[in-house]
Formats: structure tokens, C-alpha cells, sequence
């Protein structure tokens, strides 16, 4: 048993959190905004910084004040590429350094998209590297949203299938979630319910009241205290809390957040004329003022530099990965073996790309560097039976295929290749099959949008028997007979 104090109840006792029960049975944390949330994230991590790893996800910026004392890695999530993030999150659990992900950089769909690629990163590390770790995300209704909102359908289910693993399967690879949100019912109900711990906070809606209080084991006309909750205070329950539900109000802080001072201050002294005149006084004729130019972020390298230093536990370069040219064939490999599989064109990508990670994994080839949109594109140049990622055929038509959105490459492909080599056209089938689609008609306008956009060029004659042409290469394929 490892406890930490995270307050006191109302008679001054103090309330501790059981950090090895925490790592089993995760935490839950609402409020409104204001009651006091990101003071309690920050009081609980703060107390168990020197005893568990910790890895924040951090919407707002707020948690980037804890590098300040503790030997927390910062990480600008706007500074990295995907494959680059997913190379530090898998470093992070090998020399398990206790870092904050700012994400405050990026728009919402982007900050979703980000975390659920270095969640999911975290998530997939090997076995030998299940060290335990808090993984905090505060606003957890961005990340796991119980409906659909402005951002696309694709990113929501990124980042809800990564915040789900979190929760629901990340227990036994040593993470343990704990998420905070403004109100329960805005977070996924899949994400919620797999914690066993709960710090609610002030609330005023009657849905979040009603809801917490059950959360609570408390009766419905008790619900109305949780109204009249203090700022800084919250009623928690728990098996690493409490088994009945203690009043708290959250301990001292060491560290600040960024957000702005919430005490008035004084107006200026100005009179209106005097404040007008400051504010249009040479407004048209005002030179452009040279800014320095912010200092430049850490490339992913130092990055990672960095957090091996911290951790005092430098790594090789690729261990127990395949060496480059081998790690290559292999993935090639798995790709050719993927596409040859019976219904794999007509699954989603990201089941594929699922599996595909799944199958290095086993084979112990290291692929940081192959993102989802590097792989669709992989995968469509295995489908259309080009070995070897397409390095060693023909550059002018990779080029032109390059232009092309993934979901098409691997149709256009087939009928490249057969133009080269001076074979008839694929037929409907075998070119529906390549687009992940069983209806004919689809083909069909899949080659009219190629005619209209210059890319093919096809001649259908009164006997049915049809070539294509790719003009800008002077390829045409033989004549196939419907």
C-alpha cells in the first residue's frame, strides 16, 4: 500500500489516495468549470511524482508548469509529425519518463486525432515494457465525446476507440486511466463506467447531480450537496479513496497553471479621451514591429535525447527491431500476405491497419515510421501485386500514382502494370475487388472519374472490347473482351 494526501475531510483528517489500488481500479473526476479540477490533477500528480510514471494528456496547456520542479518531458504536440510522436510515446514506456503532452497548439479534431495516436502508441507497447503509469486526461469529453459533434466522424473514432482501450484494457498493460470532465454527459458511457474510483465535484444540472449521486451511492435527495460543493471541493469514493463517500477539500499545490488570474484588478486611470487617443494614435500609419522569432522546438531526436536522460537509461538504436533493408522485405511481406487474404480490399482501414501493427508486433519488426496514411498507401500497392513497396518499378508510373488519393492507387495499379506490359485491361471484377467494392457500376464511374481528370483514357468499341490508355506515359493496355 502507497498513499499520498490529496486533502482533508470536513474534520480536518486527511484524505489519501492508495496509489498501487489507484493503478487497478482507475479514477473519474467531474465538475464544472471553476470547482477545481485541474487543482486536484495537479495535487495528485504532484504528490506522486516520485513514485509512479505519469503521462498527461493536456488540452490547455495547464499542466506544462510541472517540468518546473519534476523531471517531466514537455512534448509540443505541433511540432511532430505522426510518426514521430507514436517513436516518442513507444520511448516513453521503455524508459518510462513521466511527461506532458500539450496539445494546446492544435485545433480540436486535430488535438483528437493526436491523442489517439500516441494513446494508442502507448497502448501497443511490448510486453516486457507494461510498466505501470497514471495516464491523466483532463477535458475528457473532447477525447471521448458521448455524441457526435463539429469534428469528422473518422477522428471521433480514433480518439473514442483509444480513450475505450484506455479504460477498458489498459489496466493489464500497467495504465491506468484517470479522466476529468465537465459533465458526465457529455463522456462516452464506455469510457465512464470502467472506473471504480470517483472525486465529483460542484455541479448545478440536475441530469449531472442525479447521475454523480448514483455514481456515489447516494440517494437521490442528497444529490442537492453537490450544488453546494466549494470550489476545491469533492465528495470521493472509492476502493483507493474511500468506501463510503468522504467530503475533500483538495491540499496546496506547488506548481501553477497558465490559465489567467481569476482576482479583479484595477482599471486604468485614463480618461475616455486619453484611452481614444491610445488606441487610434497613428493606427493607419503604424509600422509593422519585427518580432523575434520564437526559439525553435526541439526536433524528436533531442526529444527523445532528452527523455533518455532524464530516465538515466539510454536505449540502443532499435533493439530487437529488424535491421533496415530486412525490416523492409518483412513489412512488404506482411502487406502481400494481407492483400492475398479473402475480403480484405472491403474492410475498413483502420481494422487493417490494426492488423497490420498487430503482425509486426509478433514478428518483432519496428514500424514507427508507417502511419495510417503511409499504410492505406502500402497496402493498395500490395493489393495490386507490385512487390516491394513499388521501388523497383516503373518510377513514372509510381510518380503519377503518387498524385492519387489512396482508395483509388490500388485499381490504378492493376491497369498500369497490365499496360506495361501490354496485357488486356483487368476486367470489372478484378478491378472491384482492388477498390474494395462488389458493384460493377462503382468501377464504371471509378474509370469516368479517371477520364475526367486526364489520368486514363478509355475506348470501348461496338464489339465490347475495351483498352485504356494512359496518356501522359503513351501506355495502352490490349483489348479485353466483355
Amino acid at each position: 500500500m502507497t498513499l499520498i494526501q490529496i486533502g482533508a475531510d470536513d474534520r480536518g483528517a486527511p484524505v489519501q489516495v492508495d496509489v498501487e489500488e489507484l493503478l487497478a481500479t482507475r479514477l473519474l473526476v467531474q465538475g464544472n468549470s471553476g470547482s477545481g479540477k485541474s487543482h486536484l490533477l495537479r495535487r495528485l500528480l504532484e504528490e506522486s511524482a516520485g513514485i509512479v510514471q505519469q503521462i498527461v494528456i493536456d488540452p490547455e496547456g495547464d499542466f506544462v508548469s510541472l517540468a518546473d520542479i519534476f523531471d517531466h518531458v514537455i512534448i509540443d504536440a505541433s511540432a511532430y509529425s505522426a510518426a514521430e510522436l507514436s517513436r516518442l510515446a513507444a520511448r516513453i514506456r521503455k524508459h518510462r519518463a513521466s511527461v506532458v503532452l500539450a496539445l494546446d497548439g492544435l485545433e480540436v479534431e486535430a488535438q483528437m486525432r493526436c491523442a489517439a495516436l500516441f494513446l494508442s502508441a502507448l497502448f501497443d507497447a511490448p510486453h516486457e515494457q507494461w510498466f505501470p503509469a497514471l495516464v491523466v486526461v483532463d477535458e475528457a469529453q473532447l477525447f471521448a465525446p458521448a455524441a457526435a459533434g463539429d469534428v469528422s466522424d473518422e477522428a471521433r473514432r480514433l480518439s473514442l476507440g483509444a480513450m475505450t482501450n484506455l479504460m477498458c484494457r489498459g489496466r493489464k498493460r500497467g495504465l491506468a486511466g484517470i479522466v476529468a470532465t465537465q459533465r458526465l454527459a457529455k463522456l462516452a458511457k464506455n469510457v465512464a463506467a470502467e472506473a471504480s474510483n470517483f472525486l465529483m465535484g460542484r455541479t448545478f444540472l440536475d441530469i449531472d447531480m442525479a447521475r454523480a449521486a448514483d455514481l456515489l451511492g447516494m440517494e437521490r435527495r442528497q444529490a442537492e450537496q453537490i450544488r453546494d460543493l466549494a470550489r476545491g471541493q469533492f465528495l470521493g469514493l472509492g476502493p483507493a479513496i474511500s468506501r463510503r463517500p468522504v467530503s475533500t477539500r483538495i491540499g496546496p499545490v506547488r506548481t501553477g497553471a497558465r490559465s489567467a488570474p481569476q482576482k479583479l484588478a484595477p482599471l486604468p486611470a485614463a480618461s475616455a479621451d486619453e484611452l481614444h487617443a491610445l488606441l487610434h494614435d497613428g493606427l493607419k500609419q503604424e509600422e509593422k514591429v519585427e518580432r523575434p522569432a520564437p526559439p525553435p522546438l526541439p526536433a524528436a531526436e533531442k526529444l527523445i535525447e532528452k527523455i533518455e536522460e532524464v530516465t538515466g537509461d539510454p536505449l540502443p538504436p532499435g533493439p530487437g527491431a529488424a535491421p533496415a533493408a530486412a525490416g523492409a522485405n518483412a513489412v512488404a511481406a506482411i502487406l502481400a500476405e494481407m492483400a492475398a487474404e479473402e475480403g480484405a480490399t472491403y474492410k475498413q482501414s483502420a481494422a487493417l491497419f490494426q492488423d497490420f501493427a498487430l503482425r509486426c508486433r509478433m514478428r518483432r519488426i519496428h514500424t514507427a515510421d508507417i502511419d495510417l496514411v503511409k499504410f492505406r498507401r502500402l497496402f493498395a500497392i500490395a493489393v495490386a501485386g507490385i512487390p516491394d513497396h513499388g521501388q523497383d518499378f516503373s518510377p513514372e508510373i509510381m510518380r503519377l500514382a503518387g498524385t492519387l488519393s489512396e482508395d483509388v492507387v490500388a485499381p490504378f495499379l492493376l491497369i498500369a502494370n497490365a499496360a506495361l506490359e501490354n496485357a488486356p485491361c483487368p476486367d470489372d471484377d478484378t478491378l472491384a475487388r482492388a477498390y474494395g467494392t462488389s458493384s460493377p457500376g462503382r468501377v464504371r464511374r471509378l474509370l469516368d472519374h479517371f477520364e475526367r481528370s486526364g489520368v486514363l483514357a478509355v475506348r470501348t468499341d461496338f464489339g465490347g472490347r475495351r483498352t485504356v490508355t494512359i496518356p501522359e506515359l503513351g501506355l495502352e493496355t490490349a483489348q479485353l473482351e466483355d
